[in-house]
């Protein structure tokens, strides 16, 4: 399979090729997302050293007084940092999968979940190769989730309309989660510093 020859398509004819991978397997999938998941890895851990270095003035004179040598050290956590992002991403990509594949299916989609993960590991194409970049990243990360309808109206022989509503209910609703978690944290936080005496408060 021509991995790179692949983000090509999916950045600049994303419709067409989606439907020449419609028969891939799950291996080929997968080497494809992880090649994304290694090079987004590198190029992003190119840009925090890149920041770790420039900041590099304003800490010598701790770093030195220490005996740590500050890029080296950062350096280093940016790698190994790199490195779980890798680990966690692929493993989260089929929770995504199975999350989107849910309304997939409720709404008629019944090609079953390995299209619906490959709508995932294929459509991340622009948020991996160009998410590293400040500004253009948010753009990337939407261009990415049109991808992901694309990929499910082509894979899983969708109406586009269906696509579209899958995708957006099952963002939405991770949502809607979220912000209900927050408001339930501070609600709770309100409680618990209204129900503390102004001297607990101040701490006086």
């Amino acid at each position: 399979m021509d991995y790179f020859g692949l983000m090509k398509g999916f950045l600049l004819s994303p419709v067409e090729t989606f439907r020449s991978v419609k028969e891939t397997d799950l291996g080929d999938s997968l080497v494809y997302y992880l090649i994304l998941l290694v090079i987004n890895a590198i190029l992003s851990a190119i840009v925090g050293i890149a920041m770790v270095s420039a900041v590099w003035a304003t800490f010598s004179g701790l770093s030195e007084s220490l005996g740590l040598p500050l890029p080296a050290v950062a350096g280093f956590g940016v790698v190994v940092f790199a490195i779980v992002m890798i680990i966690v991403q692929f493993i989260f990509a089929f929770i995504i999968a199975a999350w989107l594949h849910l309304f997939v299916y409720l709404l008629g989609g019944r090609k079953g979940y390995l299209q619906t993960l490959k709508s995932v590991t294929f459509g991340s194409t622009p948020a991996m190769l160009l998410g590293w970049i400040p500004f253009i990243g948010f753009l990337a990360g939407i261009w990415t989730i049109v991808l992901e309808i694309f990929g499910i109206r082509e894979l899983q022989e969708m109406a586009t309309g269906k696509a579209v509503l899958a995708v957006l209910i099952a963002f939405l609703v991770i949502v809607v989660i979220i912000i209900a978690i927050a408001a339930l944290f501070f609600i709770a936080f309100s409680e618990v510093v209204m129900q503390m005496s102004p001297r607990q408060i101040t701490g006086i």
